[in-house]
């Protein structure tokens, strides 16, 4: 059983219960506008400060709140360990403890953790800081080759923490997909192996079997990298069979497999495990995935209609 109220265990609950209350009325009233209204239009530089002040002292703190050292040195990896240390244990304990004046220490978590979320995209990514008031709502805004974008850190940690997201390391999953992955440059990645290798079909996946095929046929390869499933996600998903296919003249390996919902893809590079895509299919007739040029094209039976789906080298 959660040690989390019910109250605590969505993000819509978690907003309502713990911040809502704290908002200026017009900002109660009109959220959205709230959101979008520049709270800092003189640029006071005091206020991005304030905010890199807050990530300091969670990186500090964290340590106790998570009863571990988590290594916050502001990096993208640490981004990683940070979202892979939310659980639904922690979150539990966390809604039964109060700060040193007794505000709810969940809110004062969320508050200095969207600040450190924040401050890494600002630190390793020239994002800015868009001034919102309350100041937690502010957003980093993001230029890079997939063009111009804000980043919620508020809104990350909320849906982080909530039910069903909460210890499956989802921030991780949109820190990857919304500020590492467009600011990569694919091209420059080393090559794992030929392209042209020949790599068998690997028939009975399961987790063991999947490292000792990798160390047979793809011994480059030494990690699947901390955000691949894990073996308990793995044995859930009942692969049928798995292939292997390099791309981007051997920059990163595509594994794919059908299960009994649909076709899961998962792209690694020299580092393990980049990025997914689930497309639900049939399972008559075998899907296929093919290297052209600079794209994967995958074909899959939808509703007994082969349907071809595009996506670059390096993943959606």
């Amino acid at each position: 059983m959660s040690l989390t109220p019910p109250d605590l265990r969505t993000a819509e609950a978690l907003f309502t219960t713990l911040f809502l209350p704290l908002y200026p009325p017009d900002a109660r009233a009109d959220l959205d506008r709230a959101r979008a209204v520049d709270a800092n239009p003189g640029k006071n530089p005091s206020l991005p400060a304030q905010l890199a002040s807050t990530a300091e002292v969670f990186a500090r703190l964290a340590r106790d709140a998570f009863e571990e050292d988590l290594g916050l040195d502001f990096s993208d990896a640490s981004v990683h360990r940070l979202a892979h240390a939310l659980s639904a244990e922690r979150r539990g304990r966390w809604a039964q403890r109060r700060g040193p004046d007794g505000t709810p220490f969940l809110l004062l978590l969320v508050i200095h953790g969207a600040a450190y979320l924040g401050e890494c995209i600002v630190r390793n990514h020239a994002g800015v800081w868009k001034i919102r008031n309350p100041l937690w709502e502010s957003l980093v805004g993001l230029k890079n080759r997939a063009g111009e974008g804000d980043v919620a850190p508020f809104s990350w940690w909320l849906r982080a923490l909530s039910d069903p997201e909460v210890g499956r390391g989802t921030l991780a999953d949109r820190y990857r997909m919304h500020v590492e992955e467009p600011a990569a440059e694919p091209s420059a990645l080393p090559v794992i192996a030929p392209a042209d290798r020949r790599l068998p079909r690997l028939k009975r996946p399961r987790y063991d079997t999947l490292h000792k095929y990798l160390k047979a046929h793809l011994p480059e390869l030494r990690d699947l990298g901390a955000d691949f499933p894990s073996p308990e996600r793995f044995t859930e998903l009942a692969f049928e069979w798995l292939d292997f296919l390099l791309v981007g003249e051997g920059r990163m390996l595509v594994m794919h497999g059908p299960t009994d919902r649909g076709v899961h893809l998962y792209w690694l590079d020299h580092k393990g495990f980049r990025k997914a895509l689930y497309l639900p299919a049939d399972s008559f007739p075998e899907h296929r995935v093919q290297a052209e040029e600079d794209r994967v094209r995958i074909l899959a039976s939808v509703q007994q209609q082969v349907v071809a789906h595009e996506v670059l080298w390096w993943g959606p």
